[in-house]
């Protein structure tokens, strides 16, 4: 422990010797450049105070709006290291303004691989797949991981197919990522025996993932969700028995599944208990439209009617 003291101690020196005499013979950019030198190394030793004081130090040496975004992803990196959600949160703000006043779209995207947002996140996710190059924040293959198990949640059955399962880039990493490739096809070609299963191997990845695990009770029926609906899809009406059937489960399984999620309204169906039939009534968009224009065009008859009134009196 010692040992390890006295050469942080010995590198400190250096970089301070640095800097000084990059004050006294070398330009601004140089000066700039040895603090930030110092900056990272209190980051690589995990010091985050000084860290943080010295990127506010290196900030007001830097002009230039791009450099001054990699202060603040230097910051974030901080904030993710050590779970700080107040850090994090204003860094974010930071860097969007900061982008407002000119920002490239390299940063932009390493800006969007950094917001947490989860009903946003695929998205985000998405929107950088091609141009991925926030290493310092997770390595690609994890920044794959997260775009799939976002994607299944929040993206139709076409866009999923367009965006996820065809696209080159998840296509050359996902196979080193256990179950996900199984649990990405299984979902959209229908095979929901082979989807639970892989959903079983996948969920202790996701349970001990550090940015996953606050949503995993949301995620995992968030997911139910979305296969249970694909499956609802194709019928009018279909047993019970034959919905545990394809999925592998029990009747007493999927009974009390389903009926949680339709008390919380994630499913348009009911449940007949006396004949064990599934019934469903989804959602016609055309219907809904037709509704509220019938709901609008009563409203608008009653107000000229009341706006008549009043002119003949």
């Amino acid at each position: 422990m010692d040992t390890m003291r006295g050469k942080m101690e010995e590198e400190l020196k250096k970089l301070d010797e640095k800097i000084a005499d990059a004050e006294e013979n070398l330009g601004e950019s140089e000066v700039r450049e040895a603090h930030l030198a110092k900056s990272l190394f209190y980051i690589r030793i995990g010091d985050k105070e000084k860290a943080l004081e010295q990127l506010k130090v290196t900030e007001t040496k830097t002009v230039a709006v791009g450099q001054k975004m990699d202060l603040v992803f230097h910051t974030l990196q901080l904030g993710f290291s050590y779970m700080d959600f107040n850090l994090i949160s204003k860094s974010i703000e930071k860097a969007k303004s900061l982008f407002e006043e000119g920002g490239d779209w390299e940063r932009n995207n390493r800006l969007k691989v950094s917001t947490r947002n989860f009903e946003k996140a695929a998205n985000l996710f998405l929107d950088s797949v091609s141009t991925f190059t926030s290493y310092e924040i997770l390595p690609y293959d994890t920044f794959i991981f997260y775009t799939v198990v976002t994607s299944i949640v929040s993206l139709d059955r076409v866009s999923l197919k367009q965006k996820v399962v065809d696209a080159p880039e998840i296509l050359a990493v996902i196979g080193k990522i256990p179950y996900l490739s199984e649990l990405l096809n299984s979902l959209y070609e229908c095979q929901y025996k082979l989807f639970f299963s892989a959903f079983a191997g996948l969920t202790e990845h996701i349970k001990m993932d550090q940015y996953l695990q606050p949503h995993f009770r949301y995620y995992m029926r968030e997911v139910r969700t979305v296969v249970y609906s694909q499956f609802l899809e194709s019928y009018k009406s279909v047993t019970v028995e034959a919905m545990a059937e394809a999925f592998g489960v029990t009747v007493e399984f999927i009974d009390l599944e389903l009926s949680c999620l339709i008390a919380a309204g994630k499913l348009h169906c009911k449940i007949d208990k006396v004949a064990g039939v599934l019934e469903t009534n989804q959602p016609d968009a055309k219907n809904a439209l037709y509704q509220a224009t019938i709901k609008q065009g009563d409203l608008l008859l009653n107000r000229i009617q009341n706006l008549s009134r009043a002119i003949e009196v």
